[in-house]
């Protein structure tokens, strides 16, 4: 559990697990070493056409060891709302990633996010998945 809550708890590991052609970069300077209730991060990301945006989340929830959440104050979406967590099960450690969010741009927002947008959050996560087990190892079936 430690292990797992040291990597995913520490903002420079989440460029490791993120697509390269996301172009994702983050722009906060001296980021601590671990996450904290009411931390902004500011990035760049390029989801749409290698078009550079500007996101900026706010960590809203630690719980040491458990989960925390970050939520959009500036970014590509309407609303975004991201719980990581981690739970001990027979074995070895569950990550799991619980997102809620709205696409921009009303009606045609929701065009689009069933054309792509649902999509590709599907391959990110799925990108992530295959990334954090290239770390931590496969779990045993």
């Amino acid at each position: 559990m430690e292990t797992a809550w040291n990597f995913i708890s520490r903002p420079e590991n989440l460029k490791r697990i993120t697509p390269g052609h996301m172009g994702f970069e983050i722009h906060t300077p001296n980021l601590p070493d671990i996450m904290y209730p009411g931390m902004i991060i500011e990035y760049t990301v390029r989801p749409f056409a290698g078009i550079p945006m500007r996101w900026v989340t706010e960590i809203t929830h630690v719980r040491e060891n458990r989960y925390f959440v970050d939520e959009q104050r500036i970014g590509p979406y309407r609303m975004w709302h991201h719980e990581h967590s981690i739970e001990r099960i027979d074995g070895g450690v569950l990550m799991k990633d619980i997102v809620s969010y709205q696409p921009p741009f009303g009606p045609i927002g929701q065009i689009a996010n069933s054309l792509f947008i649902r999509r590709q959050l599907q391959k990110i996560f799925s990108y992530r998945e295959r990334a954090l087990v290239g770390i931590f190892g496969e779990f045993p079936a």
